[in-house]
């Protein structure tokens, strides 16, 4: 008698144990802020099956006790969820995800020149060099008496100035170089916030204190020359290393 309880009492367990890991399709629903969210992939991490949300925010997925499932959109944050018996019971999944916060891209500021409301000094000077032609033309010419003056002469002093100007301001362009890029803003425009934290796992505010650390490094400046992301990379795991050591 005790033999037969006992087997029973085994065949239970095995039929419980069967049936837990019995594959089942479960219908669910994802949504944001009630709103049915289309297109959000759906995946069992554990059989690696996949299926993707209709308009409506439907989908259908095989799955049993202990799966894992991954709800992946492209807008939303990722949503882990582990599936229970009760969930396979209820057979009407809810999701909720959160929508991601915007990333606004670098502004760059760039100053105007200002406007000055003034007169236009060229249309002012050709009003007096034609005011000094006709003047001249009028002056009476006494014949045979040379004053030192051209007919219709221009003021070769001022044309002189204009054209030493011009060289000066040639020189000024030729003198100014490119601005140069500062080490810390080309490391956060080559990786972004999540190689920070989760490759090289700092904490947000410790991330300006190391791009200090790094910056403080000469071998910063040759990336700044030769700028490649894989080198930059490379360069800030190895830094990683001696600011934990800090």
């Amino acid at each position: 008698m005790i033999k037969i309880y006992f087997s029973f009492l085994l065949l239970f367990f095995v039929f419980q144990s069967t049936f837990s890991q019995t594959e089942k399709l479960i219908d669910g629903k994802v949504l944001h802020e009630r709103f049915p969210v289309g297109k959000v992939e759906v995946v069992n991490f554990n059989s690696k099956k996949t299926t993707i949300t209709n308009a409506a925010g439907e989908f259908s997925i095989v799955v049993k006790t202990g799966d894992a499932l991954l709800f992946v959109s492209i807008n939303h944050d990722i949503k882990k969820i582990v599936v229970d018996q009760n969930t396979i019971d209820k057979n009407n999944l809810l999701i909720s995800l959160i929508l991601k916060p915007e990333q606004l891209d670098e502004v760059v500021v760039t100053k105007l020149p200002s406007i000055k409301w003034e007169k236009d000094k060229k249309w002012e000077q050709g009003k007096i060099d034609q005011y000094a032609v006709e003047k001249a033309a009028r002056t009476p010419k006494i014949l045979g008496i040379n004053n030192g003056t051209i007919e219709n002469g221009m003021d070769f002093m001022r044309i002189g100035g204009m054209i030493l100007g011009l060289f000066v301001k040639e020189k000024e362009k030729i003198k100014k170089s490119p601005p140069k890029i500062e080490f810390i803003a080309l490391a956060k425009s080559s990786c972004d916030q999540k190689f920070y934290t989760e490759t090289l796992k700092l904490k947000p505010d410790e991330i300006p204190l190391f791009l200090q650390f790094c910056d403080a490094d000469p071998k910063s400046k040759t990336l700044i020359e030769n700028h490649n992301i894989l080198s930059m990379m490379d360069f800030l795991s190895t830094k990683n290393i001696e600011f934990k050591k800090l």
